[in-house]
């Protein structure tokens, strides 16, 4: 449908450019980037079926790919554009839904407290509950509206790339739940009508009392800090590409870069969400004291959160070269590497998870000799035949002397492969 509407075009396509992040404008960033990527999809489409191209450059093969790659990488240009200004205008309102989100979660827990009070009777520790949702929710929209440039209360888990980062999030739940338990328990205490009572309220402080939610507590937090390092520094290091995303998604909690379930992260979501469940049943049970979070629970946890560490360290590889040959089309004699021939240089890791967009499938470049030459994109019906993670095809420039000659690939996301010799001759 988007592409059909790029086809008829009107008057008002032009209007507001996309640029616009009124909430109410039909033209706003979002609809900017729908029509951007719609364009552009049709141009691609066009272009591999063999419209589109100029009588000038139609006649040569190699100055056709190129002015077609710079048409698309043009076009892709526009498309980051667009998604860069949809995601953050998509920031900007996310803090309301976020404290919307927050609040409607204090209305459920009161209406499931009268529900459960029928029969039973409203008690202090329902009233300290209450209170303690109404302080955490108050200081969670205090805290959206400082951030509310950056998406609100998410801010916090939104990682350096632009996504949701699992191990955050985890570690957000379980610093929240701790949090308002620590709050109910002060709200009894400061209710609390005798000596007695207040002694049990303050021993179901003791650490004997809920050493094993601490436990899982001072695991998660620590998870989440050393994931931030083991990260940064394989990025550094180029054992790992990251590309930013437009915009975080609560998929990314689920997935990889690339949009693909990932095991590691799954595990560990479920498994803390079916512990924090637990620990949630025995607080309401036991509002007296801290979550008793059994020792077996506790090291589910703890395993789940090992294999999830692990699986940060394993992801990932630096891009390699290896091996580099000259392109032979069909009917084609077999000849050594000249300059103005096609090479293709074959390998894994050139394409980053994440980085299969045309904005930055245009960033790659190989470097050949003392020449960079940026990877021609030669787009087929919905895709592009190169670059792809495994083969990249570019021309030998000109200005490359005969002689041994290092190639090298320089993908998205600034990764360097090792260098491979080739000999160019005259």
């Amino acid at each position: 449908m988007a592409v059909q509407e790029a086809r008829r075009g009107g008057p008002d396509m032009g209007a507001h450019e996309g640029g616009c992040t009124c909430g109410d404008c039909p033209h706003g960033a979002r609809e900017g980037h729908r029509r951007a990527v719609a364009a552009f999809l049709l141009k691609r489409d066009e272009f591999a079926a063999g419209q589109g191209v100029p009588a000038a450059v139609a006649h040569s093969a190699s100055a056709s790919r190129q002015w077609v790659s710079e048409e698309l990488t043009q076009a892709a240009e526009v498309v980051a554009e667009r998604g860069r200004a949809e995601g953050a205008a998509w920031l900007v309102r996310l803090w309301r839904r976020t404290a919307g989100v927050v609040w409607a979660g204090v209305v459920l827990l009161l209406l499931g407290q009268a529900l459960t009070a029928i029969g039973a009777g409203w008690t202090a520790a329902r009233t300290a509950g209450l209170l303690a949702a109404l302080v955490v929710a108050g200081a969670l929209t205090a805290a959206s509206w400082f951030h509310r440039a950056r998406g609100g209360a998410l801010a916090p888990v939104i990682g350096e790339d632009n996504r949701l980062s699992t191990s955050r999030a985890v570690a957000a739940c379980w610093v929240l739940f701790l949090a308002f338990a620590v709050l109910v328990l002060v709200g009894r205490l400061a209710a609390a009508s005798g000596n007695r009572e207040r002694d049990a309220l303050i021993d179901g402080l003791e650490l004997a009392r809920g050493a094993g939610v601490v436990t899982v507590l001072a695991v998660v937090c620590g998870i989440a800090v050393l994931v931030r390092r083991v990260v940064g520094l394989r990025v550094l290091g180029q054992r790992l590409q990251k590309v930013r995303a437009y915009r975080p998604r609560a998929a990314d909690l689920l997935t990889d870069d690339s949009g693909r379930g990932s095991f590691a992260d799954i595990q560990y979501v479920v498994i803390s969400g079916v512990a924090l469940v637990f620990a949630a049943v025995r607080l309401a049970r036991r509002p007296d004291q801290l979550p008793d979070l059994p020792w077996g629970l506790a090291v589910v946890v703890l395993v789940s959160a090992a294999t999830y560490l692990a699986g940060k360290y394993a992801e990932g590889g630096r891009p390699v070269i290896l091996s580099v040959v000259r392109a032979r089309e069909a009917g084609d004699l077999d000849a050594p590497i000249r300059t103005g021939d096609d090479i293709e240089i074959r390998g894994a890791g050139f394409v980053p998870v994440g980085a299969q967009g045309a904005d930055r499938l245009s960033r790659m470049v190989v470097r050949v000799g003392p020449v960079n030459v940026h990877v021609p994109l030669v787009p087929v019906t919905g895709g592009f035949d190169n670059p792809t993670d495994t083969l990249l095809t570019v021309p030998v420039p000109a200005e490359v002397e005969p002689g041994r000659v290092e190639v090298q690939v320089i993908t998205a996301a600034g990764a360097e492969t090792n260098r491979y010799t080739i000999d160019v001759t005259d």
